[in-house]
């Protein structure tokens, strides 16, 4: 059963690893640049952004990762071992600061901005008065929750 745990453990630390990476550029690289165009064009790219990224990939490594944390949480709370409070921490900080922050911020901000014509005073307002600074804030807190749950979930394997 311990290879089993390793196996979770070491797929939800690649996952973790490629959300870290994904939110990471877009806090570093990717909302800096799509700022520096003018806001039609920023919220334009922006829509398109958060139409491709939703694909079976993604969506692997995103929900994917979220299932094994879940798991490793369970495991976790009813087993016992040195690994335990590795895969806790790990699970948590990638279903609550990665996940809900998610659903609770990023999501909702991403659906106004969809709703919006690129082109409009009110899409212009929205991207150069809020989204930017919001999203992107929002941001950091997921690459950052995503960054230590693979440290934890890097641990942990070392533990198992």
């Amino acid at each position: 059963m311990a290879g089993v745990f390793s196996i979770l453990i070491f797929a939800a630390a690649i996952g973790a690893g490629l959300n870290a990476g994904l939110f990471f550029i877009f806090s570093v690289c990717i909302m800096g640049a799509l700022g520096r165009l003018p806001a039609e064009q920023g919220v334009a790219a922006m829509q398109s952004i958060n139409v491709v990224i939703l694909n079976p990939l993604f969506l692997l490594a995103f929900l994917g990762t979220a299932v094994l944390a879940l798991v490793l949480v369970a495991v976790a709370v009813f087993t016992g071992g040195p690994a335990r409070l590795y895969m806790l921490a790990g699970g948590l900080l990638f279903l609550v600061g990665t996940i809900v922050v998610t659903m609770v911020f990023n999501v909702p901000m991403n659906n106004k901005l969809e709703a919006l014509l690129p082109q409009s005073e009110e899409a212009a307002r929205l991207w150069s008065s809020t989204y930017l600074v919001e999203w992107v804030r929002w941001n950091h807190v997921r690459t950052l929750s995503s960054m230590g749950a693979l440290g934890c979930f890097v641990m942990a394997f070392r533990a198992a």
